[in-house]
């Protein structure tokens, strides 16, 4: 653990986890549309990821309640892709299938493409670009919203990509809170992410190990809105990985001294989070 009780640099995000009304028509959706493989149909779910890495866990709740029209929750989940020729192939796949985009954004950091999948869920297809190019004032790191050049983008295809490219990750999801300073403080003094920027009093990114976000927070959907029901569609939870116990524990010892009870399944422990959903943490060496 590290003494001060950040997380460790090399900490990331693993699987996201999802209520599905329709599970079979999430599953063509992700499989068949955005070109992830099927890595292994469970008793209440499905299980996909890109190549053989596990990204996107699909439960089954046919019968949960309806989606809230303002609460706390996913306001998108961010797949990452390994490389910009990735992404543009990836593009070309989606405009091919008739997908409806929401946005194409620059970043400066990165580059972006939102859409949602037929439940509601908002994802964000994207690429870094090289560290060494993200821009600075003084140490803070600069971001932005400006408009993505898709033709510059697409002119980087060979063709619309066959699958979801071999080491696309979950990059971060960005959530929906009710109360954005008790939700940074949770993730800064019970999680150990680092603060990255704030955009004024409505949003903040955090990270670890300086990456530009492994997490959004914002109140775009209102201040004080109420947690989705358990079952609902959405977010489940997400899962963080650790690179080693040391730093297992000392999450745990802070979750606890927070006044939190993790619940372990045997495998991993589950923390609730500020947005209504809940954290698996584990442990998995880094690639």
């Amino acid at each position: 653990m590290n003494d001060n009780g950040r997380l460790p640099d090399d900490a990331r995000l693993g699987v996201v986890a999802l209520n599905a009304r329709d599970l079979q028509g999430l599953v063509a959706f992700y499989a068949d549309t955005l070109g992830m493989a099927l890595l292994q149909e469970e008793e209440q779910g499905v299980l996909l990821g890109a190549g053989e890495r596990p990204l996107l866990r699909l439960v089954h709740r046919p019968n949960g309640p309806a989606r809230l029209p303002r609460s706390s929750g996913l306001y998108h989940f961010a797949i990452l892709l390994p490389s910009r020729r990735d992404l543009a192939e990836t593009l070309w796949r989606l405009a091919g299938r008739h997908v409806e985009f929401q946005g194409f954004s620059d970043h400066l950091v990165s580059e972006a493409i939102y859409l949602a999948d037929p439940e509601g869920n908002g994802i964000e297809l994207y690429r870094d670009r090289p560290r060494a190019e993200w821009p600075y004032r003084g140490d803070a790191l600069q971001m932005a919203t400006l408009p993505l050049d898709t033709d510059d983008l697409l002119a980087e295809a060979d063709g619309p990509a066959e699958a979801l490219a071999g080491g696309t990750t979950i990059g971060h999801v960005h959530l929906h809170v009710g109360d954005l300073a008790r939700a940074e403080a949770f993730y800064r003094s019970v999680i150990g992410f680092d603060l990255v920027l704030r955009y004024g009093p409505s949003a903040a990114f955090l990270s670890a190990g300086g990456y530009h976000h492994h997490l959004g927070l914002n109140v775009w959907a209102g201040r004080d809105v109420p947690s989705p029901p358990d079952d609902s569609p959405g977010l489940r939870w997400y899962e963080l990985l650790l690179p080693d116990e040391a730093a297992l524990t000392g999450l745990l010892e802070r979750a606890r001294a927070a006044g939190l009870s993790p619940e372990s399944d045997g495998e991993a422990y589950f923390l609730p989070e500020p947005a209504g959903a809940r954290i698996r943490v584990t442990v998995q060496t880094p690639a």
